[in-house]
């Protein structure tokens, strides 16, 4: 067989090119990484590229299930590298300009994603999350339909909890996260416990390059206390404000702390207190947001 010719593959590119934006979804909800879902797109372009393209009737679904199959065997490796990770591991932070991403993927529930078995996962993203049907599950990850709502049931169970029960508002979560950055970086405790459900937890990811707690902080107390310390730490070294936004569905801010580097901070809500603070910290991880 004659291999395609220049004109094949503009065109095999052109075809790519409006389907790389759900292909990153995927990944990103398979991973939790931003520069792991890009390679498995990426790989994943190299093989449309090098495919017999003719024998392709659905190019979309042809480039699903392969970088999801990707995703699955990169699962395999990033499972050891987590149960060795320094401290809380957090997905890497995802500005959303739109307010709550259209999946409501929050950063809750891709914590929960990680307690499922990587085939859990996919048959929920894909059946759950993306909207196939379970034929379409069974091509992608090569069992029976049957098996695969086995799965995704199985799963569904286990992150039902996570599933958010109502998205915030976009202007009262940012107005939140905006008065939660100023009680914070002040030193306003009566002001910042006022914000705070009884059983919030703070969850700091260094990655071991960055200071941030090993374990997460857990009740109004105990994160009060924290922020009455770190409060004289900001005023000695400084913390810009750099933006208010939407961070893996959560509204929260970006900031710039003294040390140069970027931090963002994510705040699960319900109703007008915070249950959860999510604090990335590790600079391997928010490299693509400069």
């Amino acid at each position: 067989m004659n291999p395609p010719s220049t004109l094949d593959d503009s065109d095999a590119a052109a075809a790519f090119t409006p389907l790389r934006p759900v292909l990153i979804r995927v990944a990103y909800r398979m991973l939790g990484s931003v520069s792991d879902a890009e390679d498995a797109v990426q790989e994943g372009f190299l093989r449309w590229m090098a495919t017999d393209r003719a024998a392709i009737r659905e190019p979309e679904a042809w480039l699903r299930r392969t970088v999801t199959r990707l995703c699955l065997d990169q699962l395999k490796s990033a499972r050891h590298r987590r149960e060795t990770y320094i401290g809380p591991w957090l997905p890497d932070p995802v500005i959303e300009d739109g307010g709550s991403d259209p999946d409501d993927v929050t950063l809750p529930l891709m914590l929960a994603l990680e307690r499922l078995s990587p085939l859990e996962r996919a048959a929920f993203l894909l059946h759950d999350v993306f909207g196939l049907d379970f034929a379409e599950v069974a091509a992608t990850i090569g069992r029976e339909p049957a098996s695969c709502r086995q799965l995704a049931s199985r799963a569904r169970s286990h992150v039902h909890a996570e599933r958010p029960r109502f998205m915030i508002e976009r202007e009262r979560g940012l107005q939140l996260a905006q008065a939660f950055f100023h009680a914070s970086r002040s030193g306003d405790t009566t002001a910042l416990r006022a914000m705070l459900a009884d059983d919030v937890s703070i969850h700091s990811d260094g990655g071991g390059k960055r200071p941030a707690a090993i374990v997460p902080v857990i009740g109004a107390d105990q994160v009060v206390r924290l922020h009455r310390a770190l409060a004289i730490l900001f005023r000695k070294y400084g913390s810009q404000l750099v933006r208010t936004t939407f961070i893996n569905g959560l509204p929260g801010f970006v900031t710039r702390e003294g040390d140069g580097v970027l931090q963002t901070t994510a705040l699960d809500i319900d109703g007008d207190r915070i249950r959860a603070i999510y604090i990335m910290r590790n600079p391997d991880k928010l490299r693509h947001l400069h």
